[in-house]
């Protein structure tokens, strides 16, 4: 010990400079070191969301959340998986080992989630992945109420949907709005089974009929006996 000190005071201008070179590399560290009150610490993270319409949250976690947890697992890298089952939603959260790239975690989920929509019973949803974020993501839950009281459930949904939504998902570092309650505005056609016999059809010509009615084509001519 006592020999460095000897040499350190032999070597003055040289301690100097490495001390100020130092102080200047600490410095710098210290500007670019970014500064968050909350720091994000959660893990790589995918999320899935599948909107039901009419499904209690017994039926959402029996239908939809339990078959997506069953085809993520096994998944390389996987480190838990957590769900949140609401009235008409959703929500899985698919967490990965820290080292894990974002889009490689993606492209594992995506590949699973075919298998989930296979186990999904048809009309209770699509899962479909959300957009890249962390668990920190989820900043803000809001209500809109029609305080006149003029308005139907389903209108102050579409207020939801077209309106703020779609202001909201302008605010720079938004990425998905999630609409969530109200009433969806839904088209029904009411069969009677009389005129299904009268005329000799059944169901699936009546929905074959719809589908070809709410399709958009361009225009074409109308060919009857051969001609145009």
């Amino acid at each position: 010990m006592r020999k460095l000190l000897e040499g350190l005071l032999r070597q003055r201008l040289l301690v100097c400079v490495l001390a100020i070179g130092v102080l200047a590399a600490g410095f710098q560290a210290y500007r670019d070191l970014p500064v968050d009150a909350f720091p994000d610490v959660s893990p790589t993270l995918v999320q899935i969301f599948t909107e039901t319409q009419g499904l209690a949250p017994e039926e959402v976690e029996r239908y939809v959340t339990y078959p997506v947890e069953v085809a993520m697992a096994g998944l390389p890298g996987l480190k838990q998986v957590r769900s949140i089952s609401n009235f008409g939603l959703s929500v899985v959260n698919v967490y990965f080992e820290d080292a894990t790239d974002i889009y490689f975690a993606r492209q594992l989920v995506g590949e699973r989630l075919q298998v989930a929509r296979d186990q999904i019973p048809p009309g209770f949803g699509e899962p479909e992945m959300g957009p890249i974020t962390t668990g920190l993501g989820q900043i803000l839950f809001y209500f809109v109420e029609d305080e006149t009281g003029k308005r139907s459930a389903e209108a102050v949904r579409e207020i939801q949907d077209w309106i703020i939504k779609f202001n909201l998902q302008t605010v720079p570092g938004v990425t998905e709005v999630l609409s969530l309650g109200g009433q969806v505005k839904q088209f029904h056609v009411n069969v009677r089974p009389d005129a299904l016999l009268q005329y000799k059809l059944d169901i699936g010509d009546v929905v074959a009929a719809v589908k070809v009615n709410n399709g958009n084509i361009g225009a074409q001519y109308i060919v009857k006996n051969s001609e145009q």
